[in-house]
């Protein structure tokens, strides 16, 4: 009966060790308080402010705030709210020059049931790999609501989670045909950002974790 309890014992301090081990990997990109870390690429840093806890684009002046540092292989969470027709994106591996969306890759964050938006592609809905991968399912929630996202971008697979659902799950040796309009997905390595598309836009609880 001692030696069951010592292995049980030893079991559970071993989970706690991993789930401790795997928690510290994880690293936040928004320390809620200013915007150190981040800077403006093609537009005005004016356009980006903290308050209360989130990071928000007041929106106009156009361009995106990207991470200082570079990643290649993460996985990255973050909370969005979009207002009433709003639009925005989650840039990935994206160099500063030229359009991230396409020079790097998007993962687009929009309002979905704003009846402008009623007659886009199905790779340009929110969670979408912008333009090359559409959601398998649609999980957006209404606008002004609290929403999850969680992507992996490991090698050449890109998997999106979006409110907990998983919708994309790209290897993106399968979009050759997207590669002329699409360059970035060739790109092993860049820069995160967020996109201000002209629309209010907040943010909040940005975190990262380094893939190998």
């Amino acid at each position: 009966m001692h030696r069951l309890i010592r292995s049980v014992v030893t079991i559970a301090m071993g989970c706690l060790a991993a789930s401790s081990t795997l928690a510290a990997d994880w690293k936040p990109l928004f320390n809620g308080k200013d915007l150190s870390g981040w800077q403006a690429i093609d537009g005005p840093m004016s356009s980006w402010k903290v308050e209360d806890g989130l990071l928000y684009c007041s929106g106009g002046g156009g361009g995106w705030l990207s991470t200082v540092d570079e990643y290649a292989n993460f996985e990255l969470e973050l909370q969005f709210r979009v207002p009433v027709g709003g639009n925005s994106g989650v840039f990935l591996r994206a160099p500063h020059q030229g359009n991230p969306a396409y020079a790097g890759m998007e993962i687009q964050v929009l309002d979905d049931l704003a009846p402008e938006y009623a007659k886009l592609q199905p790779f340009q809905y929110c969670g979408s790999l912008y333009g090359v991968s559409a959601p398998k399912t649609r999980a957006s929630k209404k606008p002004t609501e609290w929403q999850k996202l969680h992507i992996t971008c490991d090698g050449r697979k890109v998997l999106v989670k979006l409110n907990d659902t998983p919708i994309v799950d790209a290897n993106l040796d399968g979009h050759k045909d997207k590669e002329a309009e699409h360059p970035g997905i060739l790109r092993k390595t860049g820069f995160l950002g967020l996109q201000n598309h002209g629309t209010r836009l907040d943010f909040k609880d940005i975190r990262i974790r380094v893939l190998p």
